[in-house]
């Protein structure tokens, strides 16, 4: 007999040698590749835009802004060049629109708060005083006529006139004084033109000289020019300003930034701006002129806030109870035209039914009301009934979908149990379903209090605030919230005032800030979220 022969293991084959894999560009992050490409091309274009954007900034002088775009710019390229900052890539986008739509959004209105910026006070000092002296001119008596002629230098309106003494062409525009004309290129404007632009060349004042108080020459008729001369100086030793013609004196008044004559205590206008502290603030609680409106709509926010939160949650809720019951036939249908309100732009519902409140042509009075004349949007009253109907509409398919996902969420074996234990429909639902609703329902409630607080569309849209009331001092109205108060404020009316409104802006974002913490903090969400 043979022996028998030993198995000898056998090693498991070895794959062929693989091509070294490609190290990338370690100050690139390692990429390779099109990857590489395309974060070269990336990085390049964010490069070129920063350097543009500091050129621009480097020369208006504006070095706040700039060392804050160099910075940014330095912490884009670290997070994308490093191998080592794969979390910062993700991180760094989220925290550039955070630093510039949140952060420095909240800073510089706050800065504007605390200044008199507005429509009167603009600029510096040394400017409103060049324009108050520009803006208060007389003609010369027996001042010599310029044949002028219309023209365009640079793309600025400007004249070019013939010194009656010595016959020599002069050109100059609103910025740059009069000169002579030898070697400038300039665009004559055509008669039509000039009757197109003819206020704007009414308007036009050009210099004779970089001294102000050398005067200017303008137009009545777009072809003669003669000259003026101010009738405001400026004595820099006083700090005032003296109307030669009647002899007025305006002095600087540093508490509100403008020129004012101390006996009659009238001020001029353009003033300028400067710091104020928190004279903006404490105006808001002190001031009887600002502090009746201001608490009159502060609390009407808080009701329309409230109604807005609270009437289409009940709604929806009531609604997503009655079709979650089991004899309920056709639920995708409801769904689905229960949902049509949500699904519509907000500002388009509004307009919609803005028309049908419309006092004399309106669907609601004319149809539904037998032709009556119910001012639902003039009477301060039924406007805001009408505006938390309106919100209610707007609202209430939402908190019918939260529900209805809160409902769905509750276990059937906590339902039953309570069934077995003798509980009723009533009790089922207070004791059972509505703590256990609350849990998933109260942060969303809470961030809808706060949207809501700060819904400028559906005021605007609707009732644009009013009724006005126009025995007030500022411009508001019955239906106006904090936020339209402040637009009202900044941008309505002839006197203007961003750094009060400024002020307010401020106070609602400390507002609704506080209200959403404590908020969370009473139904536990941060807790919950730990």
């Amino acid at each position: 007999m043979s022996s028998p022969q030993t198995a000898v293991d056998q090693a498991p084959p070895q794959p062929p040698p693989s091509s070294p894999r490609p190290k990338g560009m370690p100050w690139f992050g390692g990429s390779t590749g099109t990857a590489l490409m395309a974060k070269v091309i990336g990085l390049g274009l964010v490069d070129a835009l920063a350097i543009y954007g500091m050129l621009v900034l480097w020369n208006a002088q504006a070095w706040g802004y700039l060392i804050g775009l160099i910075a940014l710019t330095v912490l884009v390229n670290w997070a994308y060049l490093s191998p080592r900052t794969i979390a910062a890539k993700y991180l760094v986008p989220g925290l550039i629109f955070l630093l510039v739509y949140q952060v420095f959004i909240i800073g510089y209105t706050f800065a504007l708060s605390l200044t008199n910026f507005g429509d009167g006070n603009q600029g510096t000092k040394e400017r409103a005083i060049e324009t108050l002296i520009a803006r208060n001119e007389i003609r010369v008596p027996d001042s010599p006529s310029y044949p002028l002629t219309v023209v365009e230098v640079g793309g600025e309106l400007g004249f070019l006139v013939t010194d009656p003494t010595s016959g020599e062409q002069l050109v100059g525009t609103a910025e740059e004084p009069l000169s002579s004309a030898e070697g400038v290129e300039v665009t004559e404007l055509q008669f039509a033109d000039v009757l197109q632009r003819q206020q704007e060349v009414f308007d036009l004042r050009v210099p004779f000289s970089e001294d102000i108080e050398d005067g200017s020459l303008r137009t009545t008729d777009g072809r003669t020019a003669f000259q003026f001369q101010p009738t405001l100086e400026y004595d820099e030793a006083t700090d005032t300003l003296t109307n030669t013609a009647t002899g007025e004196t305006f002095t600087a008044d540093s508490e509100i930034g403008r020129f004012r004559n101390n006996e009659t205590g009238r001020s001029i206008t353009p003033g300028w701006q400067q710091f104020v502290g928190f004279e903006n603030y404490v105006a808001v609680f002190t001031d009887p002129r600002v502090r009746q409106p201001f608490f009159s709509v502060f609390a009407w926010n808080i009701v329309f806030a409230l109604g807005s939160v609270a009437l289409p949650f009940a709604v929806g809720l009531l609604i997503a109870m009655v079709l979650q019951h089991k004899t309920m036939r056709g639920l995708r249908l409801y769904r689905a035209i229960l949902i049509l309100p949500y699904a519509i732009p907000g500002f388009l519902t509004t307009l919609v039914w803005q028309g049908l409140f419309n006092t004399r042509f309106g669907f609601i009075n004319q149809e539904l009301f037998g032709g009556a004349s119910i001012p639902w949007l003039t009477d301060p009253t039924l406007a805001r009934i009408s505006i938390l109907f309106v919100q209610l509409w707007l609202g209430f398919p939402y908190f019918f979908i939260v529900s209805t996902g809160a409902l769905t969420s509750i276990p059937d074996d906590i339902l039953e149990a309570a069934r077995v234990d003798g509980a009723n429909a009533r009790q089922t639902f207070w004791q059972v379903k509505w703590p256990l609703l609350l849990i998933a329902v109260s942060p969303l409630m809470i961030a809808s209090f706060a949207f809501n607080f700060n819904n400028f569309n559906t005021v605007r849209f609707l009732t644009n605030g009013g009724p006005l009331n126009t025995e007030a001092a500022l411009t508001y109205g019955a239906t106006d919230i904090l936020i339209t108060f402040v637009d009202k404020l900044a941008f309505a009316g002839v006197d203007r005032q961003y750094g009060f409104a400024s002020a307010i802006a401020i106070v609602i974002f400390v507002l609704v800030a506080a209200i959403s913490y404590v908020g969370f903090k009473r139904t536990n969400t941060f807790e919950e979220i730990d």
